[in-house]
């Protein structure tokens, strides 16, 4: 069964739209979920549309734990953002994605924020 474009994005928006405060998820996670592994890169191109949206794109960060929007623009923002809600950053900009990682299934688990 393949996804459609139009139903790709809209299974990442609502993960998007569920990731609690000071959690994140991957774009490939995000690809994956939303029925379309592999398709990080689409995940993506989407979330470049969110930064004026209601939506917590800046939970949404690469596979490393960094962030990758500084190359559009939104770097400072998305981590000033992530940061307020409790996500830190080593010295080389990675969060722990062991502990801040979201996964749907696990919505019963709260956050491990220090």
């Amino acid at each position: 069964m393949t996804t459609s474009m139009g139903e790709f994005r809209s299974r990442v928006l609502d993960l998007v739209a569920r990731i609690p405060v000071g959690r994140v998820m991957t774009y490939g996670q995000l690809a994956l979920l939303a029925g379309s592994a592999g398709n990080a890169r689409q995940v993506g191109f989407i979330m470049q549309g969110l930064a004026e949206s209601e939506l917590p794109w800046q939970r949404v960060i690469n596979a490393q734990g960094a962030i990758s929007t500084y190359k559009v623009g939104f770097g400072e923002t998305q981590r000033a953002l992530l940061e307020a809600e409790g996500v830190s950053f080593d010295e080389s900009g990675r969060c722990d994605l062991t502990r801040l990682q979201w996964w749907p299934d696990r919505e019963d688990e709260q956050p491990a924020l220090l």
